[in-house]
């Protein structure tokens, strides 16, 4: 039986492998994406400063107050949407995607889709 402690475990393997391959820059920083049982989170990183430049979840008040489910492919594109236009705000419009060793499918594509459409280019 394969447990959720499992998944997990090898959710943070595949997460290791892509890290071993993309760093985010202060030029080209890194969109990081978690996703939780309840809300999802994407955050803009400098790798070589160590430093978060940019963060959207579902937990942000411009967005809560519009949102019912935090888990779910609407609010994904929303906290994309945002991630996008504070990126856009700080200057950064290239960005490496780190989709966290989910797979590229429900709400993982649906948040990076929008960050696409509202400019951030990867």
């Amino acid at each position: 039986m394969i447990t959720k402690q499992d998944k997990n475990k090898a959710r943070v393997r595949r997460h290791l492998r892509v890290r071993k391959r993309i760093t985010g820059t202060a030029e080209r920083p890194r969109l990081n994406v978690f996703r939780s049982s309840k809300h999802i989170y994407a955050q803009l990183i400098d790798d070589v400063a160590g430093v978060t430049l940019v963060s959207a979840s579902t937990l942000d008040k411009e967005l809560s107050e519009g949102i019912t489910n935090g888990a779910n492919v609407e609010s994904a594109r929303k906290v994309g949407e945002l991630v996008a236009k504070r990126a856009k705000d700080k200057g950064h419009a290239s960005v490496v995607f780190d989709r966290g060793g989910y797979l590229y499918h429900g709400r993982i594509q649906a948040l990076a889709d929008a960050a696409r459409e509202a400019g951030l280019e990867f």
